[in-house]
């Protein structure tokens, strides 16, 4: 996040940032972290692990499959369930995400994914 950022006063200010150098709190964000770190190591021939939020996904995987707005606000992502890109020279995805895992685990996690929000009764 840089600094002209309209949020990026009430971040920098927030205690939980206060360590953070302003190089720090500006590589936070997924895209340019996905960028200077991510993308390098993919070219190497490196294989990368991502653990994070799902909102730092969302913004990867909207990058990477080119998804609006409003599609990616639609995406249901699977609380630890890997998702597996392969990606070309160009960084660029071979294929859709995948979701790493057996049918049956799959199958759950996504019933679980439709309850949340639902009212009980």
């Amino acid at each position: 996040m840089e600094p002209d950022h309209p949020f990026y006063s009430n971040i920098s200010k927030d205690r939980k940032c206060a360590d953070l150098t302003e190089d720090q709190l500006s590589s936070c964000e997924a895209l340019p972290f996905w960028n200077k770190e991510i993308v390098p190591q993919i070219k190497e021939g490196k294989q990368v692990l991502i653990a994070a939020h799902g909102n730092s996904l969302w913004g990867i995987i909207k990058h990477l499959e080119g998804l609006s707005e409003e599609a990616i606000m639609e995406l249901n992502l699977l609380t630890g369930i890997p998702i597996v890109y392969e990606l070309d020279k160009s960084s660029k995805p071979v294929r859709s995400m995948q979701f790493l895992g057996d049918e049956g685990t799959l199958r759950k996690a996504i019933e679980a994914v439709a309850a949340q929000g639902k009212a009980k009764k």
